[in-house]
């Protein structure tokens, strides 16, 4: 048995293909928000994203702001606003607010940004963005504590009396890093008391980080008088259940490669690019899950043996499958692999058996009573004789 629940969530970067509507696009990724919400979902998580055509989000605050109306229950994640291109003050200004339009829902993931190309656009080094990560951390923690700030950042920004007039709802708002193959995630995590956010976690490099990096978030959180709690790691991955493996493949491969498109404009002339895998070659080293419940268990199992007791599985969404399958997928997780992991019935499997075990007896028990019901019924049922009937008394009424 599990120490901690596993919980089940969606994350978005989102990719949406160049030749639909990005209008109705960005609506089917708010609908699916609120599906989730709907069938249990514990997390839902959208990107911050400027380049590339595909993953058109560029806001995760304004689509949490979105789902947040639509919503009442999951929680929403920003995954990740990219802090090296926003001012720390701004930012916490944002998130602040944001956390009030949820009721406290928010969970604030940030990292240092994912596509080069972002950083150009705005003049950005790249190489300094884990620097930029760690330090906007700080400020904006410090901020969102009720803290005055007045530091400067050469060439990114600079604060006077810097505060957050408007405090967070919940005064325990959850922070999360992001994690791929470095340690940098882990060793941040421990330091600001946040979340990992592992976004690679069945990538073959990422999934060969998975204990090393959590080692090094526990090792630090140790250092600094404190420790990590397996229940804040966040796994995600690809998954794609249905019925059969066959039925599966079927509604993803249509779609996977509209993705590959994305992926061989971003990479292709790289020879370990993922462009130059099908479906069939990411299956075969376990990168994705596309298949049956029974495969999105055994992959959970796996990520198990990396971190006993991680505490999210987010499933990556890349818009390989229709809205129906992926709504129909996702049900499939809430239904039969989540109870599956945290052995929700185990007491309904137990009194199951049992049942079974005593049903010898229990018949017993019922043909016996079911017996003492038809011998009474005989006996009501037998005539009486009339001599052994009472005597009826003589009336003392006048007869007519």
């Amino acid at each position: 048995m599990r120490k901690v629940p596993l919980r089940v969530g969606m994350f978005l970067a989102p990719f949406h293909p160049l030749d639909e509507s990005p209008t109705l696009a960005l609506e089917r990724d708010l609908a699916l928000a609120q599906f989730a919400d709907e069938i249990g979902f514990a997390e839902f998580w959208y990107g911050e994203h400027h380049t590339g055509a595909y993953e058109l989000s560029a806001s995760p605050e304004l689509m949490i702001a979105a789902a947040a109306q639509r919503t009442r229950r999951i929680k929403l994640g920003t995954g990740v606003i990219s802090l090296p291109y926003h001012n720390p003050l701004m930012t916490a200004n944002r998130i602040a607010q944001l956390d009030h339009l949820t009721f406290g829902r928010l969970i604030f993931g940030a990292g240092p940004g994912l596509l080069v190309s972002d950083a150009h656009m705005l003049g950005l080094d790249a190489r300094e963005s884990r620097d930029k990560l760690e330090r906007g951390l700080d400020v904006i923690q410090r901020l969102l504590s009720g803290e005055w700030v007045t530091e400067t950042y050469d060439g990114w920004y600079t604060l006077r009396d810097a505060h957050a007039q408007l405090l967070p709802y919940n005064p325990d708002l959850e922070y999360c890093v992001a994690s791929t193959f470095s340690p940098n995630g882990g060793t941040l995590a421990a330091k600001f008391n946040a979340g990992m956010l592992c976004l690679a976690s069945t990538a073959t490099y990422g999934y060969d980080a998975l204990s090393n990096n959590w080692k090094i978030a526990c090792d630090t959180a140790t250092r600094l008088g404190r420790s990590m709690s397996p229940a804040s790691i966040r796994c995600a991955t690809d998954i794609h259940i249905a019925e059969t493996r066959d039925k599966a493949m079927d509604q993803v491969r249509e779609g996977y490669e509209r993705y590959l498109l994305y992926i061989k404009n971003q990479s292709e002339q790289l020879k370990e690019s993922p462009a130059h895998k099908s479906l069939e070659d990411l299956l075969e080293t376990g990168e994705i899950v596309v298949g049956t419940p029974d495969d999105a268990i055994r992959q959970i199992r796996r990520l198990e043996e990396k971190v006993p007791d991680f505490g999210c599985l987010l499933m990556l969404d890349k818009n390989w499958a229709s809205q129906d399958d992926k709504k129909r997928s996702m049900e499939m997780m809430m239904r039969y692999v989540l109870p599956a992991i945290n052995g929700d019935n185990r007491n309904r499997q137990k009194s199951f058996d049992w049942a079974r075990d005593n049903r010898d007896g229990f018949i017993d028990v019922i043909q016996a009573s079911t017996k003492r019901a038809f011998e009474k019924h005989a006996q009501m049922a037998e005539p009486v004789d009339a001599s052994d009937s009472p005597k009826a008394e003589p009336s003392l009424e006048p007869s007519n």
